[in-house]
C-alpha cells in the first residue's frame, strides 16, 4: 500500500509511472523491414510472413463467402445470440451519434456549412494471440457500418489451419463485412496502408495489436499520404476509486479483469480507507488463483499500484493525474464525483457497472486511448469514422460586407495576392 501523503513530488511520479513500452531500436528496424517487403513484394511477403510467424501456408489470403457461412453455423446458438445482443446494444448507442450538417449565415450574404462525410474505405485490424475477440470486430464495425463507409476491410491473423475465429465472422456478417482476409501482424498493416494485388489499400485503419502491431501502425502513419490511424496505443489499464463502503471483492475483480490482459497491464486502486485497501490485497490474492490467465494476471500485479488518499477528492485529483483508459467508481453517491473527474477513456459509476460490461454489451465502444492519452485523445465513436469539412457560398454584396476586414487583415500579413482576389471580384463588372 502507498500513502499518497507522504510521497514527494518525484515519488508521486513513480507511483502513477506506466510499465515502459516495448519500443527499441531493434523493433522499430524489424517492423520497417516488413513494411519494407510487403511494399515491395505485395502478397508473397505476406504469405512468406504468415508461414513464418504464423505457421500456416495459405493458398489465398482472402476468406471465402462459404468459409464465412461454414464458420458461422459451426457456432451454438447461445454464442450467435450474444453476439446479436452486443450488435444490437453497440448500435444502439452509436446510432444516436449521427451528425448533423451545421449551416450559419455569419454576415448577411456569407453562408458557412459543415458537413460530415464517411471517410471511403477503412481497415479494421481485429487481434488472435491467446483468443480471438469478436467483441473488438463489434466495436469496429458498428460504426463503421452507422458511418456509410463505402469500403470496409477487415483483417486477422489465422490460426494453424489458416482460419479466422468463427465468432469473429459471425461479427463481421452482423456488421456487413465481406472483405475479410487471414493477415494478420506488421504486415497486415503494411498491406492496408500500401495495398498489394489482393488487398487495395485503405485511407484509415482501426484496432489494437501487439507491440509489432502498434509500431507499424505509428510508422505507416509517418510514410504514407493521407494514411490515418485510430489512436497512439499502450498496454490496457485500470483505476478504481473506491471508499469504505464498496465491496472488496467487486473492487478485486475489476482490477483482476484488466490483470488478465496481458503481463504489462496496470491496475491502480485509490481508497480513502486503508481498510478496505487491506480488503481488496486479500481478495486479490485469493480471486488470483481462480483464473485461468493467472501467471499473466500475477505478473501484471506485480506493479499494480493500492494507493491511500487522504479523502476521495484527492483521489479524483491523482485519478486526473494518471488519466486511466478505464475508471470505475465504486463510492456512496458515486455520480457527484463525476463533476471532478475528466481525464478517462470510460468511467463506469456505481457497484454494479463492471468494466466488462463495456467490453462487451453496454453499448459504448471499449476501443479507448491508453498510456495517458486519455488527457487529449477520445474514446472510439461514429466521428472517428468520418470526416468533417467546410463549405462557404458568398454573393457580391457579402464579399463586399467583409472586403474591408480582409484587406486590412492581407495588408499586415503582406499578401498582395489574397487581396487581389477579393478586389478584383467588386472592381469587376460582371452580372
Amino acid at each position: 500500500m502507498i500513502n499518497w501523503q507522504a510521497l514527494n513530488a518525484q515519488e508521486k511520479c513513480n507511483a502513477l509511472a506506466r510499465p515502459a513500452l516495448a519500443e527499441s531500436d531493434l523493433l522499430a528496424t524489424q517492423v520497417a523491414n516488413i513494411i519494407n517487403e510487403v511494399k515491395t513484394k505485395g502478397d508473397q511477403a505476406i504469405i512468406n510472413f504468415s508461414e513464418r510467424f504464423d505457421g500456416v501456408t495459405l493458398d489465398t489470403l482472402r476468406v471465402s463467402e462459404q468459409q464465412i457461412a461454414e464458420a458461422i453455423a459451426s457456432l451454438s446458438e447461445a454464442r450467435l445470440a450474444a453476439i446479436e445482443t452486443a450488435y444490437q446494444q453497440i448500435k444502439r448507442f452509436h446510432q444516436a451519434q449521427q451528425p448533423q450538417d451545421i449551416t450559419v449565415e455569419t454576415t448577411p450574404g456569407v453562408v458557412c456549412t459543415l458537413k460530415t462525410e464517411a471517410i471511403e474505405s477503412v481497415g479494421l485490424y481485429i487481434p488472435a494471440g491467446s483468443a480471438p475477440l469478436p467483441s473488438t470486430a463489434l466495436m469496429l464495425g458498428v460504426p463503421a457500418q452507422l458511418a456509410g463507409c463505402e469500403r470496409v476491410v477487415l483483417v486477422s491473423p489465422p490460426n494453424k489451419q489458416g482460419n479466422i475465429a468463427p465468432e469473429v465472422l459471425a461479427a463481421a456478417k452482423l456488421c456487413q463485412i465481406d472483405e475479410i482476409y487471414a493477415v494478420g501482424g506488421a504486415q497486415a498493416c503494411a498491406a492496408l496502408a500500401y495495398g498489394t494485388p489482393s488487398i487495395a489499400a485503405v485511407n484509415k485503419i482501426f484496432g489494437p495489436g501487439n507491440k509489432y502491431v502498434t509500431e507499424a501502425k505509428t510508422q505507416l502513419s509517418q510514410q504514407v499520404a493521407g494514411f490515418a490511424i485510430d489512436m497512439p496505443a499502450g498496454p490496457s489499464e485500470v483505476l478504481v476509486i473506491a471508499d469504505k463502503n464498496a465491496n472488496p471483492s467487486f473492487v478485486a475483480a475489476d482490477l483482476l479483469s484488466q490483470a488478465e490482459h496481458g503481463p504489462d497491464s496496470q491496475v491502480i486502486l485509490l481508497s480513502d480507507s486503508q481498510a478496505l485497501i487491506e480488503h481488496v490485497n486479500e481478495a486479490l490474492n485469493q480471486q488470483v488463483q481462480m483464473l485461468s490467465r493467472k501467471d499473466i494476471a500475477l505478473k501484471a500485479l506485480s506493479q499494480s499500484r493500492l494507493i491511500l488518499t487522504n479523502n476521495l477528492e484527492q483521489a479524483c485529483e491523482v485519478s486526473n493525474l494518471y488519466g486511466p483508459e478505464h475508471l470505475i467508481v465504486q463510492t456512496e453517491n458515486a455520480e457527484q464525483l463525476l463533476t471532478k473527474l475528466r481525464n478517462a477513456g470510460s468511467i463506469f459509476v456505481g457497484a454494479y457497472t463492471p468494466e466488462s460490461a463495456g467490453d462487451y454489451a453496454s453499448g459504448t465502444n471499449h476501443v479507448l486511448p491508453t498510456y495517458g492519452y486519455s488527457k487529449v485523445v477520445s474514446s472510439l465513436s461514429l466521428a472517428d469514422f468520418s470526416r468533417r469539412f467546410t463549405v462557404q457560398q458568398i454573393t457580391r454584396q457579402g464579399l463586399a460586407n467583409i472586403a474591408d476586414c480582409i484587406t486590412e487583415l492581407t495588408d499586415a500579413e503582406g499578401l498582395d495576392g489574397h487581396k487581389r482576389a477579393v478586389t478584383i471580384r467588386l472592381e469587376s463588372t460582371m452580372a
